[in-house]
């Protein structure tokens, strides 16, 4: 199997185990995929990316919403303004926090982990750390540096194609898995 065909699977089977396990008999009312990220910085693209494909994918859809595209993106600085709005407006929104991670290990760059619980915002430039979402989906689009002006410079020279191919991964994965499991 290629890396790529490996990857789609990898991701799939990782996001249908954690969705299901932490949706399974909760009720909540909608699903909310918070897609986190900026078009400034290539290796912050990832989220933007793939909140517009799944905006598209999505957008007759009553119960999956999105928020944060590459138009209107939640980013460090009005991240805790779009959560308010978000929990205003949803009454028990399942919400997917996704986001572009660095990573300490250069062999995971270009991975996607799939993990149950919130993930924190801004933590590679070391920024507010507001912590979000029922479960998270990171693309490690580069090295951690350990320190934010080096994580910085490797975010801005990151490689578009490998943001780009993990966005389409992710949002291909995400709507076929809802498909086939009529998350909807």
């Amino acid at each position: 199997m290629k890396r790529e065909e490996q990857l789609y699977q990898n991701f799939v089977e990782d996001f249908a185990r954690v969705i299901c396990q932490e949706t399974e008999g909760k009720g909540y009312s909608d699903i909310v995929f918070l897609c986190i990220g900026t078009d400034r910085l290539i290796g912050d693209t990832f989220g933007p990316l793939v909140g517009n494909q799944l905006s598209q994918a999505f957008r007759c859809t009553r119960r999956i919403h999105v928020i944060g595209t590459l138009a209107n993106p939640v980013n460090s600085q009005n991240s805790e303004r779009m959560i308010q709005q978000m929990q205003r407006q949803y009454q028990n929104p399942f919400v997917i926090a996704i986001d572009s991670a660095l990573t300490a290990m250069p062999c995971h760059i270009g991975s996607i982990t799939v993990d149950s619980g919130p993930l924190c915002i801004g933590r590679g430039l070391r920024r507010n750390h507001i912590s979000v979402g029922d479960m998270n989906i990171k693309g490690v689009v580069a090295r951690n540096c350990n320190r934010s002006d080096q994580n910085f410079c490797q975010l801005q020279n990151t490689s578009l194609q490998m943001v780009m191919h993990l966005a389409d991964t992710v949002a291909k994965g995400i709507y076929d898995t809802i498909q086939l499991h009529n998350c909807e």
